[in-house]
């Protein structure tokens, strides 16, 4: 398949490219995440040349990709706590002029019909050459281990220590950046906070939730807390941080 690459924004997509796109991709409760609302429409207008598109030779998207850039001093202890912090720690810094040296890799998507390709290695292959063209030296990334969502229970710690016995991580999507070179950094077991009422988890997830405890849901990688008498539901999603360059 003969490929280019676009900035997402250096065209309208038909909505139906789209819809076919994002069909298979992230649970619905992805966008309870509120904090990540709150920053989301900064970051597509400030980091535009990190968000890109792969088309195929029929000027069809079959693969996308985003990115936002961060200040980074290489230490574990200056990592964000995952995923939404990276977004906060980005819109934050462009707006205080803090110098960003670090790409946080955020999202690669696959159209399911082209699934098993190596697409998505290209995706994170072109945003490391973006990165690298914007002058940012490291890239990093917060790996959601779509296979962890079988082991709800299991703490992120223990589940990305599990391998297969080739020496490669169990989960596929980890394994997809192992491929291209990289490491295992640290765990990211808050990467993302997401929140609703009872009612909008149900919604989401297809149960129902009698009573207050902890549940476990479709795609979930952890449990959700549900407490009724508040009418809330908080699921805390964890990650990996892994480090490319």
């Amino acid at each position: 398949m003969a490929l280019k690459i676009e900035r997402t924004d250096a065209r309208t997509w038909p909505d139906e490219q789209m819809k076919e796109l994002f069909s298979e991709g992230f649970p619905q409760f992805i966008v309870a995440d509120r904090l990540v609302s709150d920053y989301l429409g900064r970051v597509q207008e400030y980091f535009a040349e990190l968000d890109l598109m792969l088309i195929d030779e029929n000027n069809v998207p079959v693969a996308g990709g985003w990115g936002v850039p961060i200040r980074w001093d290489g230490t574990e202890e200056d990592l964000p706590t995952g995923y939404t912090q990276s977004l906060v720690r980005a819109v934050e810094g462009r707006e205080q002029g803090v110098e960003a040296d670090t790409l946080v890799v955020c999202a690669a998507i696959v159209t399911p019909s082209l699934k098993g390709r190596g697409l998505a290695g290209e995706v994170i292959t072109a945003l490391r050459r973006a990165a690298g063209e914007a002058g940012l030296a490291r890239v990093l990334a917060p790996v959601r281990p779509t296979t962890k969502a079988r082991y709800p229970l299991a703490p992120i710690e223990t589940f990305m220590a599990w391998k297969r016995e080739d020496g490669m991580s169990l989960d596929p999507w980890i394994r997809t950046h192992q491929r291209l070179g990289a490491e295992l950094l640290a765990a990211a077991p808050v990467s993302q906070t997401m929140t609703g009422t009872v009612a909008e988890w149900e919604g989401w997830t297809g149960m129902v939730f009698p009573e207050s405890g902890d549940y476990v849901i479709p795609d979930g990688l952890s449990l959700l807390t549900v407490d009724r008498s508040a009418d809330q539901g908080t699921y805390r999603e964890p990650n990996v941080w892994m480090r490319h360059k």
